[in-house]
């Protein structure tokens, strides 16, 4: 079963890039994402960039609506994800745990509601 790995935190939980603690940070990221490749269970996963570079699309009364930033004002910002195939939601929980921004944020795991393929 697929389940979507969100990894939240705030912006600034985390050590700056290009020092040695952010390079450190980021060599766990890159050790786990090997693991999740090496038991082929991953199917995506990537950062996202900062919050000041989301838009926000509505659609009210027919009219398209967008506003820069996030859709909630939260202290805590969607950073990137996962998507892994795991054999049931306790493996996909153990697998989580081990990401670096869970002890800064929070990581929120959810199943992917399968669709029965794609339309034809």
């Amino acid at each position: 079963m697929q389940y979507m790995i969100l990894i939240y935190a705030a912006e600034n939980a985390h050590p700056a890039m290009g020092t040695p603690e952010g390079e450190a940070y980021m060599g766990k990221y890159f050790a786990l994402s090997q693991e999740y490749a090496d038991k082929n269970i991953i199917e995506a996963g990537a950062p996202l960039e900062n919050v000041d570079s989301a838009t926000t699309v509505r659609v009210q009364g027919g009219k398209t609506e967008t506003t820069d930033g996030p859709f909630a004002e939260t202290k805590e910002q969607l950073g990137g994800y996962y998507l892994l195939n795991c054999d049931n939601i306790d493996q996909a929980l153990e697998f989580a745990a081990k990401i670096p921004t869970a002890e800064v944020g929070s990581i929120e795991v959810r199943p992917v509601r399968d669709m029965g393929g794609a339309p034809e």
